[in-house]
């Protein structure tokens, strides 16, 4: 049952995404990172965990490329049933990747994990009390397990529902910021 939750939420929000230019999702994606920006744990982090975006998830290439003169960006990398990290060395340095095709560092692996100060997590949806739905292959689920570093979801306005459904591999957000300045 709750599978099945999760699957009509996914598609539902697929269609949705379907409603919006890439050129939209970039400015509601802008007053993301803006609200972003101004909070401590960013301004206080060193490492930051980011995602190189696909067209239908809010749009980080800007973002990495104005801070990542400044702040240790660590991207991941898809590797079989496991998030790989990467330091981000620069566009230059990114290759598609195996899974999605999405842009993913070529460079050594990060290991030290426990250097990560925030993580910026995407997500399919979430919720109110900060749950979080996402793909389905739990690669996020499995990372996020293992450290201690705040998590943030981001997400579009229509991404952010009033419940998601969420079983015991599901791990809750610190906070979830939308385009939906508050």
């Amino acid at each position: 049952m709750i599978n099945q939750k999760k699957t009509q939420i996914r598609k539902d929000i697929k269609e949705l995404k379907k409603q919006f230019s890439l050129d939209l999702k970039k400015q509601k994606s802008e007053k993301i990172f803006s609200q972003l920006e101004k909070l401590d744990v960013f301004l206080q982090a060193n490492t930051v965990m980011l995602y190189w975006s696909m067209n239908d998830e809010v749009f980080t290439h800007d973002f990495i490329l104005k801070w990542h003169p400044e702040k240790k960006i660590i991207l991941p990398s898809v590797k079989g049933a496991e998030l790989e990290l990467k330091v981000f060395e620069g566009i230059e340095k990114l290759s598609p990747g195996e899974s999605f095709g999405i842009g993913e560092p070529t460079g050594e692996v990060f290991s030290n994990q426990n250097e990560i100060d925030l993580i910026i997590v995407p997500g399919v949806a979430f919720d109110k009390q900060n749950n979080r739905l996402g793909r389905g292959k739990a690669y996020y689920d499995k990372l996020l397990k293992t450290t201690q570093a705040e998590k943030i979801g981001i997400c579009f306005d229509f991404q952010l529902l009033d419940a998601v459904p969420v079983d015991e591999y599901d791990v809750k957000m610190d906070l979830v910021i939308s385009n939906l300045e508050k």
